[in-house]
């Protein structure tokens, strides 16, 4: 991971090294024509509603159009490899999650390359995941759950989205912290781990917020804690799993935009400034909250190191469970 570190510091030193005038040139022409922001999952997803709010305000600043393409599958590669091979001016983004992580940690084969292929420009927003269990499986806490898990040891099952997903590393992380042996049972998507979850076939689940909370309210689950450092405002009440009984324990679902590599320091920090002012908007804070996120803005530096301590974390997640595609 230095030896990644190193490389990304190297292209910030080359722009740091550019005449001013030549990046202030660069970034005052950009951008020159219709842009597209490409989200490697379906439309609907987390993803995309961030992509859609983004590209709508970037082509009003701009007066230029930025479409938004979904191209989803293979695990997000493919839309993702769609942005790796793309030019570098500025015109074709990426916007995806914490999947981008994962993939580097579970393919032994990549089309790309993860640090190489691509500019970070800044993270968009964060999401707490939370784990949720059945009132009839008589458990009310992480220590409950926890205890439970060590009495029987083997015979709970835990769902999630999918190998792979942010609520897949989120249990695995959760396992390993917890000391369980408990068994991954990937499901298609959130709403079917939660309703094997409601019906007694799997023991608990990890889901985004939103679609648990109609859930938690109605009675049909128990939100044990959230995985986040902080609380989320969405479930105040619930805490997270560092208060609940595992000191120290964070994980986060989290959103991010990048550019191909090469793409000129001018122009990525151009994207960097319109992105910090569009999350700063109340009311697009206000419509990520309603989905279970907050606006998250950092420098381009900065979602570089928080890249690579994210691909660094997965992979070791990765090993410890086990969890490989080849």
């Amino acid at each position: 991971m230095q030896l990644a570190r190193r490389h990304f510091l190297h292209l910030a030193a080359i722009g740091v090294a550019l005449p001013a005038f030549t990046r202030g040139a660069g970034a005052q022409s950009f951008p020159t024509r219709a842009g597209r922001v490409i989200v490697p999952f379906t439309a609907g997803s987390a993803s995309d509603i961030l992509a859609r709010l983004l590209a709508t305000k970037m082509s009003e600043s701009w007066k230029q159009p930025m479409v938004v393409e979904n191209r989803p599958g293979a695990g997000t590669t493919i839309g993702t490899d769609a942005v790796a091979k793309a030019a570098p001016d500025g015109h074709t983004l990426l916007v995806t999650s914490a999947a981008f992580a994962a993939s580097a940690a579970i393919y032994s084969k990549l089309p790309y390359d993860p640090v190489k292929d691509f500019t970070p420009i800044s993270q968009l927003a964060t999401a707490p995941i939370v784990i949720v269990v059945a009132p009839s499986l008589g458990v009310r806490s992480i220590k409950d759950l926890i205890e439970l898990g060590k009495r029987k040891p083997g015979e709970l099952s835990f769902g999630s989205a999918g190998v792979g997903s942010s609520t897949h590393f989120a249990g695995e992380r959760f396992k390993l912290a917890a000391g369980l042996d408990a068994t991954h049972v990937p499901y298609k998507g959130t709403p079917e781990a939660l309703m094997d979850t409601m019906t007694g076939r799997i023991q608990y689940s990890l889901s985004p917020i939103l679609p648990a909370v109609p859930f938690v309210t109605e009675g049909k689950l128990i939100a044990l804690a959230v995985t986040t450092a902080q609380r989320s405002r969405t479930l105040y009440e619930v805490p997270t799993v560092a208060e609940a009984g595992l000191p120290g324990f964070e994980y986060q679902d989290w959103w991010g935009l990048f550019a191909p590599a090469a793409t000129s320091p001018a122009v990525v920090d151009k994207i960097s400034e319109e992105t910090g002012r569009i999350l700063q908007i109340a009311d697009i804070q206000k419509q990520l909250l309603s989905q279970g996120a907050e606006a998250r803005r950092s420098s381009p530096s900065e979602f570089s190191d928080f890249i690579l301590e994210k691909i660094n974390a997965a992979r070791q997640v990765a090993t410890s469970a086990s969890i490989r595609v080849d």
